[in-house]
């Protein structure tokens, strides 16, 4: 059964900005292909058994021709695949998609075209450059500037906003020609690289400034170039690189699928993430005693997790055992608030959290408690600080620690965090929110190339560990959460933040 296309439209820039459709459909692909300008969170989407391949250009250098992408769609659709052909911005401006979704109509291939959102759309949204606007404009034309003669500027060069895309190069020229086609010289005009991304980059001034500003600024494609009077809104609708991140390049180091609450949180914000998983969460190596205490759950007094992904596991494994949480009777003790989120995600109500979200904190809160001959059940990681189960082994409870999961270094750290940190041109900043993320990272590549880097950590102890493998930590969460940790790093790069 042949199989179908689907052009995608990537958005211009910022991941977030793909549409929900897109995004369905890219979790569902058998193979995507995609452009230079598809950001790699978004192929990422895609189910880990899905062919990529990378078939866009960059300046002069193509990856494959023309002809050869649309071979590659038809003849994937023609297995059966579930074939996605992501474009940056949408596919049908400016970027080809018309020709590709010819060549599959022409061989009879089911396809479907999913809009995105362009670049002039993104730069009027994040550059604060509104297209149209009653007071100033009710036209606007797009218009591609690689091909100056190709373009009748008398007839374009007027209209009242003016969009130029691919035309970075050969503004200098277009500018002279608009002017000579009767556009005032004092026109506003800006050029934004990168629209909607954090290292988004702007240069403004006058039809007549303009090139020469580009020219020492060595502005880079890709970039798209607006002309007319709305520019001159730039200066009071601009939010976004007002933002207190925006330009910080900041490094999450949390396990691949427990980043993005603290990445969204960043990007809100306007940091360009970048994650390095320094951990990889696995099962536990053996579950006979988790499986032995889960038989024995009724007899269990107290249930202590030390991280939401103990609840995690925990739960998995109870899910595969023949009991249910209608044998838990005791009281449940949570660490910190993500850990209570977790907890209380499945229905269950906390007995006892700390006021301070580490082992210290917790042993505090059950200070009030008689443990005197209670059975304690503590499912954890394999390798974790004992402080908990020596301290009420002391008060007198029995205390079982099961290991519900590990973590490992995960395999490609060592590549990806030497390229990652090799001057110059380092991240601003590098957040630690375990000791395991520290000790991993320092591992693989050493403490040295950390230097020059801010570092923020989520806590006191994981703050410890640090000091104690050579590193300096610049910014410490007062409350020991990730927007504990966000907004120290506000506080850190210099600027006040509210935490969304």
């Amino acid at each position: 059964m042949p199989g179908k296309v689907y052009l995608v439209g990537a958005g211009p820039g910022d991941p977030e900005l793909i549409t929900w459709k897109g995004r369905r459909i890219l979790e569902q692909a058998d193979s995507v292909l995609f452009d230079h300008l598809a950001s790699d969170a978004l192929v990422d989407l895609a189910p880990p058994s899905a062919e990529r391949l990378y078939v866009g250009k960059k300046k002069s250098i193509r990856a494959f021709s023309q002809e050869e992408i649309c071979a590659m769609l038809i003849d994937r659709a023609r297995r059966g695949w579930r074939v996605v052909r992501l474009k940056g911005g949408d596919p049908f401006i400016f970027g080809r998609g018309g020709e590709e979704a010819e060549a599959l109509a022409d061989a009879g291939i089911e396809f479907e075209a999913v809009p995105g959102v362009t670049t002039p759309l993104g730069i009027a949204a994040y550059a604060g450059v509104p297209l149209t606007h009653r007071e100033h404009t009710s036209v606007v034309t797009f218009v591609t500037g690689h091909a100056v003669d190709a373009i009748d500027w008398t007839k374009v060069g007027l209209s009242e906003t003016l969009v130029i895309f691919m035309g970075l190069t050969t503004f200098s020229e277009i500018a002279r020609r608009l002017i000579a086609a009767g556009r005032p010289a004092d026109t506003p005009a800006l050029a934004v690289r990168w629209a909607t991304r954090a290292d988004q980059e702007t240069v403004s001034g006058t039809l007549a400034s303009l090139p020469g500003l580009l020219e020492s600024r060595a502005l880079k494609p890709p970039a798209t170039i607006l002309v007319g009077e709305v520019v001159r809104l730039r200066e009071k609708l601009d939010w976004y690189e007002r933002l207190p991140l925006f330009g910080r390049r900041i490094v999450v180091t949390r396990a691949r699928g427990q980043a993005e609450t603290l990445s969204a949180r960043l990007r809100a914000l306007g940091a360009g993430v970048i994650e390095l998983p320094t951990i990889e969460i696995r099962p536990a190596a053996d579950y006979a005693p988790l499986d032995r205490a889960i038989d024995s759950l009724a007899c269990y007094d107290w249930l202590i997790f030390t991280s939401a992904n103990g609840v995690r596991f925990f739960m998995e494994r109870l899910d595969r055992s023949a009991a249910d949480l209608r044998a838990l009777r005791a009281r449940i003790c949570a660490i910190g608030p993500a850990t209570r989120a977790a907890i209380e995600a499945l229905h269950l109500k906390v007995d006892v959290m700390g006021k301070e979200y580490v082992a210290e904190g917790l042993v505090d809160a059950l200070a009030a408690h008689d443990l005197a001959g209670k059975r304690v059940l503590l499912p954890r990681a394999a390798v974790a600080r004992d402080l908990v189960p020596v301290e009420l082994a002391r008060r007198g409870a029995l205390v079982d620690v099961v290991e519900v999961y590990r973590t490992v270094v995960p395999e490609e750290l060592a590549a990806q965090a030497r390229e990652l940190f090799t001057p110059p041109d380092k991240p601003d900043c590098i957040t630690f929110t375990s000791s395991s993320t520290v000790q991993n990272l320092v591992s693989t590549i050493g403490a040295a190339p950390l230097e020059g880097v801010s570092v923020a950590s989520i806590g006191p102890v994981t703050s410890d560990t640090a000091r104690k493998l050579g590193i300096t930590v610049t910014a410490e969460a007062a409350v020991y959460t990730v927007d504990g940790l966000v907004t120290a790093i506000c506080n850190q790069l210099g600027s006040s933040c509210q935490v969304l």
